[in-house]
């Protein structure tokens, strides 16, 4: 099957899955590559207009792995993982969200 992106994991999202346990590590490393594949929401989901997060759940904590759109390319769409949290609750916390934006707009002005 053919990826609908390619996904680019920046330093913090390495160091992140790093200090996690193997099991769980693998299975965010599963869920990332499936969501390439498969548009499901449950693993994939857009929190505003520029962030997204990638989705796990492993042993009732949930994972989530920051992302948003780079498009510049006309012939390769990229997400960009910024960084990642683990949390016991559903909700997102919006000082993530603004992390991922900060980031995001360096991303772009570095690359201008």
């Amino acid at each position: 099957m053919k990826d609908n992106f390619k996904v680019q994991l920046l330093e913090e999202v390495d160091i992140f899955l790093g200090g996690l346990h193997e099991k769980a590590r693998t299975k965010i490393i599963y869920n990332l590559r499936k969501s390439q594949i498969v548009n499901d929401r449950e693993l994939f989901k857009k929190l505003n207009d520029n962030v997204w997060e990638f989705r796990t759940l492993h042993n009732r904590t949930y994972y989530r792995l920051f992302a948003f759109w780079d498009k510049t390319k006309k012939t390769e769409t990229v997400v960009i993982s910024t960084h990642g949290i683990e949390k016991k609750t559903g909700k997102t916390p919006a000082k993530e969200i603004a992390k991922t934006e900060r980031i995001m707009k360096q991303y772009f002005e570095a690359k201008k």
